[in-house]
C-alpha cells in the first residue's frame, strides 16, 4: 500500500501539465475558470484526479506578490478547515489502536472543561454537535479577533474552560465549531505522547507520501515554497498571513497534489485500513438517531445529484475545497493565496468539466409567490437563539428550509429534520428615552470583558476596549443588530429591571453580560 501511495504522490508532481483520460478541451475550459489570476496578482492551484490518476495540475497567478514568485503545482498553501478531516483521521487511528473511544468522555482526556450534564463525546466534537461555543467568536466578541494576536492552544483551553453553558444539549443540534477540532488535536498529543506534528507525519502523511504537508503549528517557521497570502480591497492587495499556533481545526500546509493522494486513500483503502475511512464517512447522527450531512470531518451530500465527500477553508487569506465524486472516482483540489479566491465555486466549475452530463442535478425548488410572502411579512424571532429573519423585502430569508407559518409565527425545518420556532414580533422604534433604559456596565466573566451600554447622538451604542464604538440598531424589544458582534439581546427580570445582556452568533448562542450595578 506504501508504494501504491508513492507512486501516486510522484505522478502528481509530475503532472505539471493536463495529461491522461479527460475531456478533451479540458484544459481550456479550466483556464477560464481562473481567468481573474494572472502574473499581476494572487491566485490558485487546481489539481485534478481521475480513476485513481492525476489528470491535470494547473497553476494561475503568483505566490509572492513582492518578490515575483509565481505558483506551482507544488506551491504550499494553507488549507483552513479542510484540516479538519486529517485531525479526525488521527482520532481514528488511536481509536483503531485501542487508545481511546470515540464515544469517550472529552474531559476523560481534557479535565480543565468545566463539567456539562449531559456531558460531551469526542464525536460529538468531531461531527459539531458538541454545543461547544467556537472559541474564536469567543475570542473576538472580546476584543481579540484571529489574526489580531498570536492565539495558542492554551487560549484555546483557557477560552473553553470558562464556558458554564454549551449553545445546546450535546447531539440534540449540528453548530459548527472549531473548538471541538482543536480540542481533539490536544486528545491526540495527550494520548499518543507526541506532538500533533510528529504523530500525523508518523500515521498520515508518510503512509501515504505526502511529502509536502506538515502544521501551522508554529507561525514564525520558514516553510519553503509557502504562498504568501493576499487580502483583496478595492482591487489593492495586502499580505493577510495567520499568524496563530492553533491547529486542528486549520493549519495544514499543503499542495494540491498531496491533496489529491490523500482523497485517493478513501478510494483504495485496503480492509483494515488504520485510517479507517469508511467510517469517516459515515454521516454522524444526532441523539435522536437522525443522520446530518456532516460525517468525521467531512461533508457528506450531493451536487448535483452526484454523492460528493467534500470540505472547504479558509484562514486568512488562504481559501481552499478538496471534493470527491466517489460514485465517478473523481477529486478536485483548489488552493488560493486570496480572500477573493472562490475555491468552492473554482473545483465545483472544474467538476463540472469532468462530471459533464453526469452532473445534471434536481430540478430547483419552485420559487415562492409573491402573494405567499406578501402574506407572511414580517419579523421573526428565533425561540433558540433569538436572532431573528424578515420574510420579505429582496433578500430570501427563507431559502434552504422548509417553513410552516400559523398564527403564532412559524417553524421551520431542515433537511434533517431539525425544526426551530421562530415567534413573530413587531420591529421596534425606541426613544432616546427608552433607550436610557440599556445605559450601564456590562461584565462577562466567560469572555473575560465589559461592555458600556452608552447613548450618543440620541443612538444606543456599546463601547469596547480599547477604543472600539458598536452602534446598535433596533430589531424587537429589548434586540439589537450589532456589527461586528451579532444580535445584542437585554435581559429583564421579573420585575422588568435589565439585569444582562447577551451577544448570539452563528456559533456562538447567548452569551451572558451581567449588568454592574453603578
Amino acid at each position: 500500500m506504501k508504494k501504491l501511495w508513492v507512486a501516486f504522490a510522484l505522478a502528481a508532481v509530475a503532472a505539471l501539465v493536463v495529461v491522461g483520460a479527460q475531456p478533451g478541451d479540458a484544459g481550456a475550459k479550466v483556464d477560464r475558470v481562473f481567468a481573474k489570476w494572472t502574473a499581476g496578482t494572487p491566485g490558485c492551484a487546481v489539481g485534478v484526479a481521475s480513476g485513481g490518476k492525476p489528470v491535470l495540475a494547473k497553476d494561475y497567478g503568483m505566490a509572492d506578490l513582492e518578490h515575483d514568485v509565481a505558483i506551482t503545482p507544488e506551491t504550499i498553501f494553507e488549507a483552513g478547515s479542510v484540516s479538519k478531516q486529517f485531525t479526525a483521521a488521527a482520532i481514528l487511528w488511536l481509536a483503531r489502536e485501542k487508545k481511546l473511544s470515540l464515544d469517550d468522555l472529552v474531559r476523560t482526556y481534557i479535565p480543565e472543561l468545566p463539567p456539562y450534564s449531559p456531558d460531551i463525546t469526542i464525536r460529538h466534537m468531531l461531527t459539531h454537535t458538541s454545543g461547544l461555543r467556537d472559541w474564536g467568536n469567543v475570542a473576538a466578541i472580546a476584543g481579540w479577533p484571529r489574526t489580531t494576536r498570536v492565539h495558542t492552544h492554551a487560549h484555546v483551553l483557557e477560552i473553553a474552560s470558562r464556558q458554564r453553558a454549551l449553545n445546546f444539549t450535546p447531539g440534540t443540534h449540528w453548530s459548527y465549531t472549531n473548538t471541538g477540532f482543536n480540542l481533539s488535536a490536544v486528545i491526540v498529543e495527550r494520548v499518543s505522547g507526541q506532538s500533533f506534528q510528529d504523530f500525523t507525519r508518523a500515521h498520515l502523511f508518510q503512509p501515504l507520501g505526502m511529502t509536502h504537508t506538515s502544521w501551522r503549528d508554529d507561525y514564525t517557521r520558514i516553510v519553503k515554497g509557502r504562498a504568501v497570502a493576499y487580502r483583496e480591497r478595492d482591487k489593492i492587495f495586502s499580505t493577510d498571513m495567520p499568524f496563530e499556533n492553533v491547529y486542528g481545526n486549520g493549519g495544514l500546509l499543503t499542495t494540491v497534489g498531496d491533496l489529491l493522494t490523500w482523497n485517493e486513500h478513501f478510494d483504495a483503502a485496503a480492509e483494515g485500513d488504520p485510517l479507517s475511512t469508511a467510517l469517516q464517512q459515515q454521516p454522524g447522527r444526532f441523539a435522536d438517531g437522525r443522520a446530518h450531512g456532516y460525517a468525521l470531518g467531512l461533508f457528506v451530500g450531493t451536487y448535483k445529484g452526484v454523492r460528493e465527500v467534500d470540505h472547504s477553508g479558509s484562514t486568512a487569506g488562504y481559501n481552499a475545497f478538496l471534493t470527491r465524486f466517489p460514485d465517478h472516482h473523481l477529486s478536485v483540489a483548489v488552493l488560493c493565496n486570496a480572500t477573493s479566491g472562490q475555491a468552492t465555486q473554482y473545483a465545483h466549475a472544474v467538476a463540472d468539466i469532468y462530471l459533464g452530463d453526469r452532473a445534471k442535478g434536481p430540478a430547483p425548488a419552485p420559487a415562492r409567490s409573491t402573494e405567499e410572502i406578501a402574506a407572511h411579512a414580517g419579523m421573526y424571532r428565533s425561540t433558540v437563539t433569538g436572532v431573528p429573519i424578515t420574510v420579505g423585502g429582496s433578500r430570501d430569508t427563507l431559502r434552504g428550509r422548509t417553513w410552516t407559518f400559523d398564527g403564532r409565527g412559524a417553524v421551520a425545518t431542515d433537511e434533517y429534520g431539525t425544526t426551530e420556532r421562530y415567534d413573530r414580533v413587531t420591529a421596534a422604534h425606541p426613544s432616546p428615552q427608552d433607550l436610557a433604559a440599556y445605559t450601564g456596565s456590562y461584565v462577562s466573566d466567560e469572555a473575560e470583558t465589559e461592555f458600556r451600554a452608552e447613548l450618543k447622538d440620541g443612538q444606543l451604542v456599546l463601547k469596547h476596549r480599547p477604543d472600539t464604538t458598536i452602534p446598535l440598531t433596533p430589531l424587537y424589544a429589548d434586540a439589537f443588530e450589532a456589527p461586528q458582534l451579532g444580535t445584542v439581546i437585554f435581559r429583564r427580570d421579573a420585575s422588568g429591571r435589565i439585569t444582562a445582556l447577551s451577544v448570539s452568533q452563528d456559533r456562538v448562542w447567548d452569551l451572558r453580560f451581567v449588568k454592574v450595578k453603578s
